[in-house]
């Protein structure tokens, strides 16, 4: 099942940058006394008690303002609100109420998703709780006081968010259907792909970078095996941004990328790979998805026999984190090689959900300790008791160690190319979790 998202909405200035990086416990978002310094929406993991989940940072909304940039942060609010499961709705306590917090309020009524009024700058519980009462009139149900920055009050708040968590369900559990995800930069093929594999125009094909402004869901049937094509909003860079509804087709993608079982990694054959390609791949290796790096209008270059190995080095070089993806080379346009990307489709689908079984997983073990000696230091050396498999999608697996600071993460990249070579994992990530003997993961 996907990570829930959360989305912290509210009028300019009132926290909520301050308290997105005191959730995300790093100061991902930058946090000034300027309004509107935040103009773009980020996003990080958040994990409370035994959830997990997507927060959303949003610029601030200014309803009745005129001013190019406050609109656009309005327009990215909007998308935030659209995609999230739970909104934050954050006001000021110092302030007080304002007529901007009403027209924000109204706003998120109208889209019928859960909110959780939060009011922030309540800096002493004792003394600066009276103000809350007035935030009553938004009619949003009970104001919730907080301290982003001190931080005062906020287990209480994220107690109220996961309440609002869907849960799973037999029927999410029984889907046999396999979650594809097409991601990648404007106009790089990724709805002429769709198209193709529907044989029809399911979706709107344009020239003009940006035509597909939200995920759009496709089932289809190949061979027996049913799947859903998720098309996204392609990603741009920062500095060429200049229509604002580009801007927040970011939090799309991360939400597609969130409901897939695996991910296609467009890249323009004509361009080459990218600094921002490698930040889109970024997000499928981050969430743990399978992975293929789709090269495509391969029919438009010119190759000789050097071209393909110059292009894999070259893709191999900068996507050194993700020497698990294959690589394919498409034409969306001509159909060329689709076949057999759905047979990398469902190899990697099959190898997400691979389980071994600990025994045959402790003689991989074994033999991996036997040619490479693990780390010491100081005298002692690193004992790897044994490892066990505890999920899939992707497979993670728990080593158990006699102390896991001395596991050294170049010798943890060892052990898994020895399991890469054993049992194969093409096109999925792993994950480990060391953990001391008798301890648990902090």
């Amino acid at each position: 099942m996907s990570k829930p998202i959360v989305a912290i909405i509210g009028r300019p200035n009132v926290g909520k940058s301050t308290l997105f990086n005191r959730l995300a416990k790093a100061r991902i978002s930058i946090v000034d006394d300027t309004p509107g310094v935040t103009r773009d929406r980020i996003y990080a993991d958040v994990e409370w008690l035994n959830y997990k989940f997507t927060m959303i940072d949003t610029g601030g909304i200014e309803p009745e303002s005129n001013d190019i940039i406050l609109s656009q942060m309005r327009r990215q609010a909007e998308a935030a609100i659209a995609s999230a499961d739970v909104i934050v709705f954050l006001v000021d306590n110092k302030t007080g109420l304002t007529d901007s917090d009403m027209h924000v309020a109204n706003m998120l009524r109208k889209s019928h998703k859960p909110v959780v009024l939060v009011v922030n700058k309540v800096d002493d519980m004792q003394t600066q709780t009276m103000g809350i009462y007035e935030f009553y009139n938004l009619g949003l149900g009970d104001p919730i006081p907080i301290s982003a920055g001190q931080p005062l009050n906020l287990g209480d708040m994220l107690d109220a968010i996961v309440e609002y968590f869907p849960q799973p369900t037999d029927d999410e559990e029984e889907d046999d259907a396999i979650k594809v995800a097409i991601i990648g930069k404007p106009n790089v093929g990724k709805s002429s792909l769709v198209n193709k594999i529907c044989g029809e125009e399911r979706v709107i094909v344009s020239e003009i970078a940006g035509t597909t402004r939200d995920s759009v869901d496709t089932e289809v049937t190949i061979d027996d095996q049913k799947y859903v094509l998720i098309d996204t909003a392609g990603l741009r860079k920062r500095k060429k941004v200049t229509e604002a509804i580009e801007k927040y087709s970011i939090i799309r993608t991360v939400a597609a990328v969130e409901r897939a079982d695996i991910v296609l990694i467009m890249i323009d054959a004509n361009e080459g790979i990218t600094e921002q390609d490698t930040k889109i791949a970024g997000i499928a290796h981050e969430a743990g998805k399978g992975c293929i790096i789709v090269v495509n209008k391969w029919d438009s270059i010119e190759k000789n026999d050097k071209t393909m190995n110059a292009y894999l080095k070259d893709i191999t070089n900068t996507l050194a984190y993700m020497q698990y993806a294959p690589c394919m080379f498409i034409s969306a346009m001509t159909g060329q090689r689709i076949g057999k990307l759905f047979d990398m489709i469902h190899t990697i689908a099959q190898n997400q959900t691979l389980r071994i079984s600990t025994g045959l997983l402790n003689d991989v073990l074994y033999e991996a300790t036997a040619m490479n000696q693990p780390p010491h230091d100081k005298g002692k050396a690193l004992k790897i008791l044994y490892m066990t498999q505890v999920s899939v999608k992707p497979p993670t697996f728990v080593l158990f160690v006699n102390d896991k600071e001395l596991m050294h993460f170049s010798y943890l990249r060892y052990i898994e190319n020895q399991m890469r070579e054993a049992f194969g994992f093409k096109g999925t990530p792993i994950h480990f979790i060391v953990r001391e003997k008798g301890k648990k993961d902090e």
